[in-house]
Parts: C-alpha cells; structure tokens; sequence
C-alpha cells in the first residue's frame, strides 16, 4: 500500500563515505582559512587588534616575521589552529542531530548524515577564500590580493549564517503539499511579546552606548549635539540654527523632523533626551517590517525573524552610532516613517501613505530620491493591474483600487520631483545666501554645483561608469544585502526602487570612506531593502523558483521551512556581520581590549571626562564660550557655544580667530583630534597676549582654560 500523498516521507540521507568526506574537508578548510589570515598581520587587523593577534600567535607557538624592526607577518602551525575546529566539529555534530526535531521514519544516524554532509559543507567557502588568496599571492597581483583580502569578512559571515541555520532547520524529510501558513489573522502573544521585547532591548542597549559616549565626551557637536543646541537656541528666541551653522540651519537640510521634540525638550533640556528618541525611533521600525514579512511570507515566524534582522543589521546600527561615532541624526527618524508609509501603500490606505510621506520628507529631503522611484513603481504596478483587468482577468472592484493606486502614484512620483528640486535648487540656496547645497563637495569628481554634477553624469558616460563600476561599489553592494541574507534580490522590481540612491552612494566620496552603510547617507534605501526582503520572502513559498529552490536546498531538505528559514538565514546573516563590522555588543571589536572602540574606552567615562568636571564649573551661564569639539556640546546652553577650531565660520568673519564677544576658550588637550596639548601652542596667548589670560589649571594638563580680561570686555566667572 503507497503512503498518503501528504505524509512526509523520509528523504535518503547521503552516504557516510560523502558525509566524513565533508567534515574532514569542511573542518580543514576552514583552519587553514585562519591559519592564512593569523600568517597576515594586515588580514587579522580587519578582525582583531594588533595585542591579541600577538596574543594568539603566541598561543598558537607561532613565530614572529620581522623586517627593520617591524614585525611583517608570522609563521602559524596548522594543529594548534586545526584542533578548534576538530573539538567544534566533534560537538556540534551530534549535538545537533540529537536534539534537532524531524519527521517520523529518520533515525540519529539519518540525522548525523544529512547535518555533517550540510553542515560542514558550508565550511568549504573559507577553503574557496584561502585558495584564491594564494592564488593573487602568488600571481603577485595587488588588485586582486586587495579584493580578496576585502571579501574575507563577508565570506565567513556567509559561512557562519548558512552553519548556523543549517543546524536549526536541517530535515530529513520532505512533503509534496504547499506551505500551510501559519500567520493566524492576528499574531499570537508570545509573537507579539517577541517584538515588543527586541524592540526594547535594542532601544535599551543603544540608548545606553549614546549615553555611555555622552558622559565620556565622546559625542562630537557638528552632526549631533548641534540638532539639540536648534531645540535650545529656537526655544531660547536665538532662532532655528547653532552657530556652527552660516545662519540658519535650513541652509544646511530642510530638515525640521526635530522640532516635534520640542515639547519633550522643553520639560528635558538634554541632549540625552534625542539620543532616546533617535534610538526608539530606529527600533520600532521593527514593527512595519514585520508586517510586511508577515503579509507576505503569511508566517508570523518569518515576520519575526525578519523584525529581528532589522535591528541587528549594521545598516540600521549605523544610524545610531556611524563610524566616527556621530550618533544623532534626524534623518534616522525618516527610516520607521517611511517603513510605515509603505506598510500603508500596501494596504492601499493613501491618505495615510501620504501624511507619512510627509513627515518623512522633514527628515531630510534625500528621502525625495527614493520616493520618486517608489511612486513610478505603484503607477507602474497599478498600470499592469488595470491592463488585466480590461481584458477580463479582474473584476471592477480591484480595477477601481488599481486607478487610486495610480493616481497616487503619480502624485507621489511627481510632487518628490518637485520637492526636490525646489529644496536642493531653491530653498537651501536661498538660506545659504545664493550658495549652492554644501553636498556638493561630496561629488567632486563631477563638478562643483548640483546641475554640473548632473550634466557630466549625463554627457560623461564613461566617467561615471569608471566611478561607479568599481571593487567599493562591489563592497558597499555587499554590506548592505548580505545583512539581510540577500533576500531584498528576490524581489528585484522594488529593490529597484533604491537604485538611484545606491548610484549616488557609489559615487559619494564620503560615503567610501570606508565602503559600506558606516555613516547615515544610506538612510533612504534601508526601508526600501526591508520592503524589498519582506517581499522576497513570498518566493519561499509553494511553488518556488528554480533559484529559490536552490537557495532553500542550501540549508535544508525540507520543503516545509518555508519562508521562516529563510528569515531565519537573513537574521543569521545580519549578526555575522555585525560581529566583524558593528560597534555594539555583538561585534568583536566591542570586546576586544587592544582596539579604539574597545567597550570600556568608549562607555565608560575616563580621566579626561572626570577632569572636564572641574572645568564647567568655571563657566558661567551668560557667557559666550568657544570651545573645541566634543566639550563643545556641553556649553550650547550657554548665551552662546562658539566652535573653536581652524574652520573658518560666519560669526567669526570667516577668519581663523574666535568671534569678538567670545569671553572664554576651552580647549581640550586630549580629544581625539586634538592639535593643542600646552598653553604655548594657544594662538591667542601667542598673538593677544593682552587680551587673554590662562587660568590656573587644576586638570593636570586635560583641558586649557583662557578668560578674555575684564578691561577688554571680558566676564567675571563670579558673574
């Protein structure tokens, strides 16, 4: 008698000889991967400081290769690096397979098979990487040892994401039937509980690393403290601008999404307050992405694990903390309006797609260049949708929904057009006094204004396709769907939608430096590729694809994962590479005590932050201070917070001097850009030695402290 058609029949598992040849293989790849990269000095730098990768070549009995007195690489047995990996493999193996469920009929033997030959199969890619690494290495081929040398932390984050979520989902059975969903028409609690408390402990977490950086006067002013000093000075009748700025700040962005914080501001005058918001802000856009998986994957599991994804990617944790340790910008506010604004579109509700299109263009109008794209894409969708249902493939119903969609398509598409060359080519200038957007600069390949750039983009083809066809392209392509398991490919038109940002993120010479989501210019594409990988999700489920088939089948036997593994592989996949590219706790570099953004150096405050405490005091209220950066936040309470630096300002005649009503200078010794350590590199007691005078120092040299003279106009601390 056959078995019922839906009854999961049990698959053949590979053969034992295939199985040990994938564990010894997989096991000894992936040691000579690290043996290769422990041998290489500026390999393990991208990994580790340069005191514990001693520390593990010494562990190792390796030996130092030094050259003029600099070490240059090292000797590094294999057993010591291999016998990890053994004690790994001999663990994990059949850890696994007793305890991973599967269907009736498999036996622990059926279970060791189908993992260890999976499983270790995804350790091969490391092997892949050393051998292409001596291959450049030995062709003497620099292009090619810089690529490969950059492709080694998205190869081990491929690889630990795929063994990792081989190991929860792997099967031994498979059913003909399709994915029966299980997204109930409301999520269950203990789904809801889930979200609720990922988004709280990511708010927890990075709201405690931006105050960490605050009380260890870490947070530099320009880009951060100076949007809280806007609340400040507008509410204090000084208008809408800090004085970094050349007047007003809409001269800068048409960004005022920071003013709806004003009534909190005014019960909490702090800067810690934005730094709160900013990161509940990033975190709940969790809950619009997971009703878009969930929407489309109908899994509430996929929609969790996608929410998941979310927050640990490094595109989203980049937003709170960028790499230079800038961590607060409006624009990040715009990411969770405009997630909610497609959540809407897609429920078809456009006047509350349009109330958050709108909000969301007061974050930045960067977010005009993905918008524009995003109403073509609903004209062009409702278009096909009207086009069916002329010939009889609909009915009237959803051939009314699909005009509104195109209206609001095309009003969506044209007012961002508007929006943005109003903003770019008339409002900033005109708050710049006829000055074109300072972002130009950024793009200084291609000319000097917004319309030189965009000419030569148009008329130098080749220019822009050698700017733009590059290895940092490849990286930054790279960075930004690997995190998200490169789900956002399986839905390539709205993806799509994303691409003139991606164009000019290429092209942004800031935004290389390094290559990668590691500052906020991104901002606009993240709910586009969240959008995009929720809708990849629904390629997951029965029927699939020849290439989704494929990638399922990486991970697993069972038909039955559906979407959920997938999800699954993105969220794997977001951690991996935020352990070898994030900031936070779920990075190496986090932990690692030989590295700038050790934990302990950044968060917690230092000798430098105890000594400022005697600095402030000093200061009176009603004086106008200019100050170096970092210690600048701290005086925008001030009458005014000067910048003191070799950048030339408005307020200071666009000389390098201070303002002439400045009373005091402090100046930090021990920032880290610090150019000023003693009294006698002051120019002010160099060149106004009348004017100015040092005051005792009682912070063992941390901080400089000069006090314009009474007779000169200066102020009285005691005032």
């Amino acid at each position: 008698m056959n078995a019922p058609a839906d009854t999961p029949q049990p698959a053949m598992p590979p053969s034992p000889r295939r199985c040990l040849i994938s564990l010894a293989l997989g096991t000894l790849a992936a040691a000579l991967a690290v043996q290769a990269v422990l041998e290489q000095p500026q390999l393990a730098g991208g990994f580790v400081s340069e005191l514990l990768w001693t520390a593990i070549v010494q562990m190792t009995g390796g030996e130092f290769l030094s050259q003029g007195g600099s070490v240059v690489g090292a000797i590094v047995p294999l057993v010591p690096v291999l016998i990890p990996f053994v004690l790994l493999t001999a663990i994990a193996w059949p850890a696994a397979a007793a305890f991973r469920k599967s269907p009736a009929g498999s036996t622990f033997t059926d279970r060791l098979l189908i993992w260890g030959t999976r499983g270790w199969n995804w350790w091969f890619l490391p092997g892949i990487w050393f051998l292409a690494w001596y291959a450049v290495l030995i062709a003497s081929w620099e292009a090619g040892m810089a690529l490969v040398a950059s492709l080694l932390a998205f190869t081990l984050s491929i690889t630990i994401a795929g063994w990792a979520t081989t190991a929860l989902t792997f099967g031994t059975g498979s059913s003909p039937r399709p994915i029966v969903a299980d997204a109930a028409p409301k999520p269950s609690r203990g789904i809801l509980i889930g979200l609720v408390a990922a988004v709280a402990i990511y708010t927890l977490i990075f709201t405690a690393l931006n105050w960490g950086l605050w009380f260890n006067l870490r947070i530099p002013h320009g880009d951060s403290a100076m949007y809280e000093e806007h609340l400040w000075n507008l509410t204090h009748g000084k208008g809408f601008r800090s004085y970094l700025d050349q007047g007003l700040f809409l001269g800068e962005h048409i960004q005022v999404i920071h003013l709806l914080l004003v009534p909190l501001h005014l019960i909490w005058p702090s800067h810690l307050l934005l730094e709160l918001c900013e990161s509940l802000a990033l975190a709940s856009g969790a809950i619009p992405v997971f009703l878009l998986a969930r929407r489309h994957s109908r899994s509430d599991r996929a929609g969790l694990l996608l929410a998941a994804t979310y927050l640990l990617s490094i595109p989203v944790q980049f937003l709170d903390i960028a790499i230079d340790l800038k961590t607060f910008r409006p624009i990040a506010f715009g990411v969770p309006l405009l997630l909610w604004g497609i959540e809407r579109m897609e429920q078809r509700r456009y006047t509350a797609m349009s109330v958050l299109m709108v909000l969301t263009l007061s974050a930045k109008e960067d977010f005009a260049l993905v918008m524009g794209p995003l109403g073509v894409w609903l004209a062009g969708v409702a278009f096909l949708e009207q086009r069916r249902s002329r010939n009889g493939a609909t009915d009237a119903a959803p051939a009314r929904e699909s005009k509104r969609a195109l209206i609001a398509g095309l009003v969506l598409a044209a007012a961002s057009a508007v929006y943005l060359f109003l903003a770019v080519k008339i409002l900033i200038p005109w708050f710049r006094s006829g000055d074109t957007v300072h972002y130009a600069r950024y793009f200084a390949t291609f000319g000097e204004t917004p319309t030189e750039i965009l000419w030569t983009m148009l008329t130098r083809p080749d220019l822009l396709f050698s700017e733009l066809v590059t290895m940092n392209s490849l990286l930054y392509a790279l960075a930004l769907l690997l995190p998200l398991g490169f789900l956002p490919l399986f839905s390539f038109g709205r993806l799509a939608v994303g691409l003139p940002v991606f164009v000019l993120l290429c092209l942004n010479e800031l935004a290389q430096q390094p290559p990668g989501p590691f500052h906020h210019f991104h901002a606009p594409l993240v709910p586009i590729l969240f959008w995009a990988a929720a809708a990849g999700l629904s390629r997951f489920r029965e029927p699939v694809g020849r290439i989704a088939a494929w990638c399922r089948g990486c991970t697993t036997s069972s038909s039955r994962t559906g979407p959920a593994g997938v999800a699954l592989f993105a969220a794997f996949s977001a951690a991996a590479t935020g352990l070898f590219f994030g900031l936070g706790p779920g990075s190496i570099q986090f932990w690692d005590p030989g590295r700038a953004m050790y934990w302990q150096t950044l968060y917690l405050p230092g000798e430098r932050a105890r000594q400022f405490e005697k600095v402030e005091p000093l200061i009176p209220r009603n004086a106008r201070v200019a100050s170096t950066d970092f210690v600048h936040p701290r005086f925008t309470h001030h009458e005014r917070s000067y910048d003191y630096s070799n950048y030339l300002r408005r307020v200071a005649g666009y000389e390098d001097r201070v303002p002439d009503d400045t009373d005091f200078i402090v100046i930090d010794t021990r920032h880290p850009y610090s150019e000023i350590h003693s009294p006698e590199q002051v120019r002010e007691l160099q060149e106004q030695p009348d004017e100015w005078e040092l005051l005792p120092d009682d912070t063992d040299g941390y901080f400089i402290v000069l006090r314009r003279r009474e007779e000169n106009g200066g102020s009285s601390p005691a005032r």
